[in-house]
């Protein structure tokens, strides 16, 4: 009997067997993947899916963890659209936040990256020292940092008395400058979009770059003629990123305003927010309710990202 006819034969006997059966030996044949992909599995339907669907269903209760949920309906979101001026005010300071630090942390990671590129001793060391922040930005030890040095009494102020004569407000409690230190904060940490725009850049072409010098483009138009438009998949990856997590930026509002917005609410992150319905008011269904529409916030924005991306990302197709 030939390879061929052989092989014919078996796929003949395995289409012969019952459906049930023919379950069982794909199960028997990749138990191994299944068994290695279990703590995974436990991990998304136990503390991922499983947790989500029950918040969507508490979105739609009243609860306050010591009670049975009481069905409410639909009034949390119209409470939220309707009579709830927390939110908007913490929407305001979210989407502000969201505005300045993303470009700002982006550009700035990008100046970085480019210097990088050009080749310096030592690039492996200063590399991990600027990737560092990115690594303590969001813990609680730099955000109690960051309330000293922008306090009234702080660095900051003693260094402008020192250098300028100018005596500085205290940038943490004042509610028109409380937002931009957060703001700061944020495009401090900017060795993770940096460390995947280098990356990024050194797949760049270098003959590209070297035509163009035969045909006299300076610096700047290099950068917009051929820098930009190859780096556009690498910017757009970064974009979607920073962005979702600035939209769940937590511990430095937190920390820096001890838990209660800023004043006038101008460190209200929306998560912050949500955290006070949740743990300081107890009113789980409402802060439910609040964390589905972030997640639906995230999601359009993520879907419209997607959607312009074929107007202005260039790939090698």
């Amino acid at each position: 009997m030939t390879l061929q006819s052989d092989m014919t034969h078996r796929e003949g006997r395995v289409a012969a067997l019952p459906r049930q059966g023919r379950l069982r030996k794909m199960f028997d044949r990749n138990v191994h993947a299944y068994v290695f992909l279990l703590p995974w599995l436990i991990g998304f339907f136990g503390l991922t899916l499983g947790p989500a669907l029950a918040s969507l269903y508490l979105s739609f209760t009243n609860y306050d963890l010591l009670q049975s949920p009481d069905w409410v309906g639909a009034s949390n979101y119209v409470r939220i659209a309707t009579a709830d001026p927390k939110f908007a005010a913490a929407m305001k300071v979210t989407f502000t936040y969201v505005i300045l630090s993303v470009p700002l942390k982006l550009m700035f990671a990008l100046m970085v990256a480019m210097a990088f590129n050009r080749g310096i001793k030592g690039l492996t060391m200063y590399r991990a020292v600027f990737y560092l922040p990115s690594l303590l930005g969001s813990s609680v030890a730099i955000a109690v940092l960051w309330r000293q040095l922008f306090a009234s009494d702080g660095l900051v102020n003693m260094v402008l008395w020192q250098l300028f004569g100018y005596e500085g407000p205290s940038w943490i409690s004042n509610p028109n400058y409380s937002i931009y230190t957060l703001v700061i904060l944020s495009v401090w940490q900017f060795g993770s979009p940096m460390i995947i725009f280098l990356a990024g850049l050194r797949q760049i072409p270098q003959d590209m770059y070297e035509a163009a010098d035969m045909d006299g483009a300076g610096k700047a138009r290099q950068f917009f003629r051929i820098t930009l438009p190859l780096l556009t998949p690498v910017i757009f990856f970064n974009a979607v990123i920073q962005t979702i997590d600035a939209f769940k930026a937590f511990t430095p509002a937190f920390i820096i305003s001890d838990g209660s917005g800023g004043p006038i609410n101008s460190t209200l992150f929306y998560t912050l927010y949500l955290y006070q319905e949740a743990f300081g008011f107890f009113r789980m269904g409402y802060a439910s309710a609040l964390a589905w529409i972030l997640v639906v916030i995230i999601s359009l924005f993520t879907a419209f990202s997607f959607l312009s991306a074929r107007y202005w990302v260039h790939y090698d197709d």
